[in-house]
């Protein structure tokens, strides 16, 4: 690629600090690739925490779930509703005004299996068949890691160098991460069994 567009959300989510690491993550990139032309946007979407009380994402007043108690839940209380949809939705808003024709989108494999049903396959063909609307510009969403497990996750991005040690997993907004936590649970179960170190610290709930 010659030119790669990077959108941040701010939707008011209380694990803010990821926004800190995606800077981290984005000198890191331009100094890798320093041919390829990297243009970042953070997009103020604040609106979504009034929008989505019920999430303990959006709403600190919710406990965020602790992996635990999670056996037998449909759909995790971390879900924010329809969030992933209005997220693609602005980036194909953004690819189709600049002339992209390619979203990347991050779901990975764990996000279905952990509920959230805006990070499943299904869910992905069902927006690339909105988006194939377009009768001028032909844009597609591509999820490359949708298929892959926490550990063949970890595995590539040890094989692109990515510096995990700046990237933020927790849902919590606490500096120290929470192994209680399901997302940080599932990363460190990912290191565990891709045979690496996770550098980030935790702490467990007693």
């Amino acid at each position: 690629f010659e030119e790669i567009h990077l959108i941040t959300y701010n939707y008011g989510q209380r694990h803010v600090r990821e926004l800190d690491c995606v800077k981290h993550q984005i000198d890191a990139l331009k100094s890798k690739l320093p041919d390829i032309a990297v243009d970042h946007y953070t997009a103020d979407v604040r609106f979504i925490q009034h929008l989505a009380p019920t999430s303990s994402l959006t709403n600190t007043d919710i406990d965020n779930p602790d992996i635990s108690k999670m056996a037998g839940d449909a759909q995790p209380v971390s879900y924010v509703p329809f969030r992933n949809m209005m997220f693609l939705s602005i980036c194909a808003s953004y690819a189709e005004g600049i002339g992209a024709h390619t979203v990347w989108y991050g779901a990975a494999q764990v996000d279905s299996l952990a509920g959230y049903w805006d990070g499943s396959k299904e869910f992905l063909d069902s927006i690339n068949n909105v988006v194939s609307l377009n009768r001028r510009e032909r844009i597609k969403v591509e999820a490359p890691l949708i298929k892959l497990s926490k550990k063949e996750i970890i595995e590539l991005g040890i094989q692109l160098q990515v510096d995990f040690a700046n990237t933020h997993t927790c849902y919590s907004g606490n500096k120290i991460a929470d192994a209680s936590n399901p997302a940080s649970s599932s990363r460190i179960k990912g290191f565990i069994e891709a045979g690496y170190i996770d550098p980030v610290k935790y702490k467990q709930k007693i």
